[in-house]
């Protein structure tokens, strides 16, 4: 089936080799979050959700950071109204990192520069996280006198630990790149120079692989908080049996007995 890839004023929005690469495009603007590129990012989200030519997704920041967060300066521009403008914000913002979680294609982060505020937050949401190494890492929503929003006070506590969480949360300081790979935040730093395409080597990677198990392991692991074992292994007996129809579970038995290297379809 063929797509029409669409087309954004806050989004650089690419599909080529089974990955969608998908950049913050305000660099201008540090890529701060306002009402239009949330509700652009939303609608690249859905696009990434349905579209079956999409097994892996690169998400990024053009220009020299990933994201500094929310646009301060319009939420000053915004007077008596913030607080309805903040809830259009993080609705539209929360629509997109939920569409992102839930579907099958894996989410690569390649975090460069600076990831602040929401930037943080959606790093720390995407499945696998690279960083460069000059990359640096900051909360800042109370140096602000706000409060986190973008998924963080769900991802964060299950990456690092309820404690690291709240120290980050309620200090603000800074991280490095290298701090980061520590505590679990991300997976990976790499030099500068070799961001974008070790990030894109890895969704290509994923583009490659069996799409319907990573998303069924994706689901797994986010419920697996909320239930006792007896219910998470039941859910897990549900899946595998679940994706014994796939066509590419067939394929990776044949291949893994016959020792050859297995191609997946994503079906």
């Amino acid at each position: 089936m063929a797509y029409e890839t669409p087309s954004y004023e806050n989004l650089s929005f690419d599909v080529a080799d089974g990955v969608a690469r998908l950049a913050l495009n305000r660099p201008d603007a540090a890529n701060a979050f306002n009402p239009d590129i949330c509700r652009e990012l939303f609608d690249a989200a859905i696009a990434c959700d349905e579209r079956d030519d999409i097994r892996a997704v690169l998400l990024t920041g053009e220009g020299s950071m990933f994201s500094a967060g929310g646009d301060l300066k319009y939420f000053s521009a915004q007077g008596d109204n913030l607080g309805a403008a903040l809830k259009e914000i993080t609705g539209l913002l929360h629509a997109a990192v939920s569409r992102m979680a839930h579907m099958d294609a894996p989410v690569v982060g390649a975090i460069n520069g600076m990831a602040a505020g929401a930037g943080f937050s959606l790093a720390a949401a995407c499945d696998y996280a690279i960083a460069g190494e000059s990359t640096k890492f900051t909360l800042a929503y109370t140096a602000a006198g706000l409060s986190p929003d973008g998924s963080s006070t769900w991802f964060l506590p299950r990456l690092v630990g309820l404690r690291r969480a709240r120290e980050l949360m309620l200090t603000n300081r800074m991280l490095s790149a290298g701090e980061a790979r520590e505590m679990g935040v991300i997976d990976r730093v790499v030099p500068d120079d070799e961001l974008q395409d070790a990030a894109m080597q890895q969704a290509k990677a994923f583009a490659a692989g069996p799409t319907k198990a990573y998303g069924a392991t994706k689901r797994l692991l986010q419920e697996t908080w909320d239930t006792g074992l007896e219910t998470q292994m039941d859910r897990e007996t549900r899946s595998i049996g679940a994706l014994t129809k796939t066509a590419d579970a067939m394929e990776g038995i044949d291949a893994f007995l016959n020792k050859r290297k297995p191609d997946f379809k994503g079906s």
